[in-house]
């Protein structure tokens, strides 16, 4: 069958291994429909020729529309992120899209799970194993691929890797670093599941995937530390637990917490691949654990600056790989009786002449302390008092994206531990009403990084909460006056 006549949901598509599918399947000329529960982040890619779609496990009727005349669909959803109840969630998840695909005539399945341990499994791997069985309970056939640490940018052991060997001057680690696994680079697993649609063979199969070494999470640590010319002075401590870890995980590194507990409590398993069956069907020179560390960061270095934030994005990182690739958020909204047009035509204006809005002393108090410590503090103000354009300066902020009338992201240039990003969201409601939404978010650099982000978390919130309120306010104040 040729790929071109072949219809290819990705569900999961704004997710770490969808984002990267769908480019990849669209390169090898598949008919693509990418589908997640929030359509806005799919929109934030950079993908012509995909058709894109809402879709959500628990909702009905978007996954009819979603699978409707699909031949193949990538399940890629997992709830890790919704916390202590992500297994009864990827249960009831995995439930509802068998039943969706077969009702809607899908000729197959592959799903991308974890590897397992021959000892029992932590929560989060028995999880994916069960999520498999209950697909495979469906009558769709289902393909399973069993994947270890995926080794890519964004991939959260991955991150866990990044931030531990430049957060940290020495390691305190476990026992558990002696674990043995197979990490695999991302391209590599990539090229298996692409592979995959060209084998109808494999429904009904599940296959280990793994990279070409066998090393212990402690080498992960030493040689990435070696591809970034970064010391690693190891310490290790035999009473700390899986999930004692988890939680110095939390103070040490930027991965959300919901995301890297269940992972690493996973850790203190061998996890080995039996990967004959799928290397004779899917022959590739794979790629060791060093070749794939510094694909990663040589693909960070290469990536286009994206039409607005996204979670990782180099650009938004003051382009250095040792900024954490996972950000700390905040964000406020408000609704004005003021259109769209009079809510852009502040927050356009913000910067220079016109300033802050709210508790400028503090601001200008902020840019006198940067251009202290050697910043460009807030002389630079603006290019034009009204009009904006992608690169201008605007005080110590850049403007990094922009979509007029609709969001205007910044990127701080002040001195900071780390790289952070403002961002204006402005939402029609109707003809005489709108929403604003402020996000700012912070990408620590380092142990630093984090306590400057938790120091002034507070302060931040009532800035960033105040300024939203008075952009609204002035906006509000425009449309009387227009009326």
């Amino acid at each position: 069958m040729e790929s071109d006549s072949v219809r290819v949901l990705v569900l999961g598509a704004s997710g770490y291994i969808g984002s990267h599918l769908v480019p990849r399947l669209l390169s090898g000329g598949y008919r693509v429909r990418a589908g997640a529960r929030n359509f806005e982040v799919l929109e934030a890619r950079d993908w012509p020729g995909a058709e894109l779609v809402q879709a959500d496990v628990f909702d009905p009727a978007s996954l009819e529309r979603a699978l409707q005349g699909c031949d193949v669909a990538y399940y890629l959803v997992h709830s890790m992120a919704a916390g202590r109840d992500f297994a009864r969630r990827d249960r009831e998840a995995a439930d509802a899209f068998a039943t969706a695909a077969a009702r809607a005539g899908v000729g197959r399945i592959v799903y991308l799970g974890g590897l397992q341990p021959n000892d029992s499994a932590s929560e989060h791997l028995a999880s994916r194993r069960e999520t498999a069985e209950r697909l495979r309970a469906g009558s769709v056939p289902v393909t399973e691929i069993r994947a270890g640490i995926i080794v890519g940018a964004g991939s959260a052991a991955f991150e866990v890797i990044r931030d531990l060997v430049y957060h940290l001057p020495f390691m305190v680690t476990p026992r558990w670093v002696q674990s043995r696994t197979q990490p695999i680079a991302l391209s590599d697993l990539l090229d298996y599941l692409v592979a995959l649609l060209a084998l109808p063979e494999t429904a009904g199969r599940t296959f280990d995937v793994a990279g070409p070494e066998v090393l212990r999470y402690e080498d992960l640590l030493r040689q990435f530390a070696e591809v970034v010319g970064r010391r690693f002075v190891n310490l290790r401590v035999p009473v700390l637990t899986a999930r004692l870890s988890s939680y110095w995980l939390d103070l040490v590194t930027a991965v959300p917490a919901n995301v890297a507990r269940p992972l690493v409590e996973g850790l203190k398993h061998d996890l080995l691949a039996d990967d004959a069956e799928i290397r004779a069907l899917v022959p590739l020179r794979l790629r060791t654990y060093r070749e794939a560390v510094r694909e990663a960061l040589e693909a960070e270095r290469a990536e286009h600056v994206p039409a607005r934030w996204v979670e990782g994005a180099l650009a938004f990182r003051g382009r250095r790989a040792d900024v954490s690739f996972y950000s700390r958020a905040m964000s406020a909204e408000q609704t004005a009786d003021a259109s769209a047009e009079d809510l852009w035509g502040v927050v356009s204006r913000l910067g220079g002449q016109s300033g802050w809005l709210y508790m400028n002393w503090l601001w200008r108090l902020r840019g006198a302390v940067d251009r202290a410590a050697g910043g460009v503090g807030m002389r630079r103000g603006r290019r034009h008092s009204s009009e904006l354009r992608v690169g201008d300066a605007v005080d110590f902020w850049r403007v990094a994206a922009l979509e007029p009338g609709r969001r205007l992201t910044l990127v701080a240039e002040m001195k900071l531990p780390g790289s952070a990003v403002l961002e204006f969201d402005v939402k029609p409601q109707s003809a005489v009403r709108s929403t604003l939404t402020t996000s700012a978010r912070f990408h620590p650099a380092g142990v630093f990084g984090l306590l400057y982000w938790y120091g002034l978390a507070s302060v931040h919130a009532r800035i960033f909460r105040g300024l939203t309120q008075a952009v609204v306010r002035r906006a509000e104040r425009r449309a009387v006056r227009a009326s």
